[in-house]
């Protein structure tokens, strides 16, 4: 079976949030993107998020839409390669009107950082050691103090 994965987040202004989203480092599917919504590549055939206008976005349910400038739903999380890849993809957030509302988190075998989306929405990336992402964070720390 193959799986890919979609994150539909509501936006106010559609082309801010491309603007936003294009500057961290990811790429619009043009072939599902229209008026209503625009395909943001995070990952080509695994991942990718729905930036989807307000009023377009009430349509998928009855409920009301939170406001994630607000309330916090939802934090999504983007592992890359390095902590450059991090603190680059937060340093293109920030200039394209992101925030950063916490200090970045460095554990030693996983470095994070948090942004924020033009709206509010969490987007938080992450670098993991490869051994703490096959074996564990314990075998990272005793590989570390052998």
């Amino acid at each position: 079976m193959t799986t890919m994965m979609f994150v539909n987040l509501p936006v106010t202004d559609l082309e801010r949030a491309k603007t936003f989203y294009t500057a961290i480092g990811f790429t619009i599917n043009e072939k599902f993107t229209d008026h209503n919504a625009s395909c943001v590549v995070v990952e080509p055939d695994h991942s990718a998020f729905m930036l989807v206008t307000r009023d377009y976005f009430q349509t998928f349910s009855a409920r009301p839409i939170g406001d994630p400038s607000k309330d916090v739903s939802v934090a999504t999380s983007i592992f890359v390669d390095t902590r450059d890849d991090v603190d680059s993809a937060v340093t293109n957030g920030l200039a394209a009107g992101g925030t950063e509302a916490q200090d970045a988190a460095d554990y030693g075998f996983m470095y994070q950082r948090q942004l924020t989306d033009p709206d509010g929405n969490i987007i938080e990336f992450g670098w993991m050691d490869p051994v703490a992402a096959e074996q564990g964070p314990e075998a990272y720390t005793a590989q570390q103090q052998g």
